[in-house]
């Protein structure tokens, strides 16, 4: 259902049968793991965090281990402020 990578790739997929039995499969709450950081970086005027994760991962991708370092669920939650200083966290956990 998710790719290889994705923040919910390890999270618990399970199934709810409504009234008429259809079975629906959802995944269960995702909690922010527990994420260090080993780095930062001071966010430039226009900066996307997609560019930020490529700049430092090569990947843009990974852009959901800076929130989780962050604690912020939006992407733009972390860039909407020039010269804030965001946590970097290792590629993996």
């Amino acid at each position: 259902m998710f790719f290889k990578g994705s923040r919910y790739e390890n999270v618990v997929t399970d199934r709810f049968t409504d009234a008429v039995g259809h079975a629906i499969r959802f995944k269960r709450v995702r909690f922010i793991p527990d994420t260090p950081a080993q780095l930062a970086v001071i966010v430039n005027q226009g900066e996307r965090l997609d560019h930020i994760a490529h700049r430092i991962y090569q990947d843009p991708e990974l852009f959901w281990r800076i929130c989780d370092a962050n604690f912020a669920l939006r992407p733009e939650d972390l860039v909407s402020e020039p010269g804030r200083v965001i946590k970097i966290p290792p590629s993996e956990a």
